[in-house]
């Protein structure tokens, strides 16, 4: 691929903290390698609309402490399609856009492939940015140390008045196919409980576990759901247990987009300039259709392909049995 001279970076899907560190990265190593930089805004929309705004230096002062994205994102269903892909392509080549770095999850790299696949001479380089932590080539997405660490704010102060009045708190956490969340928050914070969609947790085992903790004088419980836990919603999984443990006062509490939210962590902060930095490295390097990841605090990179049909991405085991023996 002959080298580039100009590249545009944007955001898509769900929005998760660190992506604006990673937006400056990739601006001011575009620069200081003598490469112009596009901002995209809304994602794929914006390369169908032509949303699209020359950056500089000063364009991304002073947002490394923001939460979301300063370019905005969405979720846009005409990029699926041959006819929106083909003015999305025809918009970047008007604007002598060569290469693209895009900062998403699974949904947004599906896209990114796709589009490369068929436009070639746009290369493209993948950063994981997911709360869900459920990439693999990547030990760590971006955005899920601090998505882990607002849920624990979160449940920490739930424990306080689930203790204050002898409560069971149901808690629901994002993760639809990932439980990383969950169960880190639930190790952190002393859970009773955690149910993941990768580990079956039977309603039967639930009930006696928590009946076990009534037996040991426990004078609260705190079981963490993640969303995507096969036994139904939370409030169903707290309507069964409640016909089953009555000394408890039971409690549900969704804690929902607010862990998307707030300023992202010191980790997720450095991570984003790590692997925004690396992707407009890749690119210059000549790399298309690759994700720029962390292993083993290396970047590293893993072909797009790679990264979405590869499903050996698991929890750790040591976690999942310490959640067991550290919560009697």
């Amino acid at each position: 691929m002959p080298k580039i001279s100009k590249i545009a970076v944007l955001t898509s899907g769900g929005d998760a903290p660190g992506m604006n560190s990673c937006i400056r990265a990739v601006v001011r190593t575009a620069i200081y390698n003598n490469l112009q930089v596009s901002g995209i805004k809304q994602g794929y929309q914006g390369m169908i609309d032509n949303d699209m705004y020359d950056m500089d230096p000063r364009s991304v002062s002073n947002i490394l402490s923001l939460g979301g994205t300063i370019l905005k994102t969405a979720r846009c269903m005409a990029f699926h399609t041959d006819e929106g892909m083909e003015i999305a392509y025809q918009n970047l080549k008007k604007q002598g856009i060569e290469g693209l770095v895009v900062i998403g999850g699974d949904g947004t790299f599906t896209g990114a492939l796709r589009f490369s696949k068929k436009y070639p001479d746009i290369a493209v380089i993948g950063v994981p940015g997911t709360i869900d932590n459920d990439l693999y080539g990547s030990t760590y997405t971006l955005g899920f140390d601090t998505a882990t660490n607002t849920v624990i704010d979160a449940i920490d102060k739930i424990r306080d008045t689930a203790d204050a009045h002898d409560r069971l708190f149901f808690i629901e956490v994002m993760g639809r196919d990932s439980g990383a969340i969950a169960l880190r928050a639930g190790i952190s914070c002393g859970a009773e409980a955690i149910m993941l969609p990768e580990k079956a947790t039977a309603i039967d085992d639930l009930i006696s576990s928590l009946k076990d903790g009534e037996l040991n004088k426990k004078s609260s419980s705190i079981v963490i759901v993640a969303e995507g836990d096969k036994n139904g919603g939370v409030y169903d999984i707290a309507q069964t247990v409640k016909k089953e443990v009555t000394n408890y006062d039971i409690k549900v509490t969704i804690l929902g987009h607010l862990q998307r939210g707030g300023s992202p962590s010191a980790f997720d902060r450095i991570l984003g300039s790590r692997l925004g930095f690396a992707a407009v490295n890749a690119l210059i390097a000549g790399e298309s259709q690759k994700m720029v990841g962390l292993q083993a605090n290396t970047i590293v990179l893993t072909s797009l392909e790679e990264a979405l049909n590869q499903h050996e991405f698991k929890l750790e085991e040591d976690l999942l049995l310490m959640a067991d023996v550290l919560s009697i």
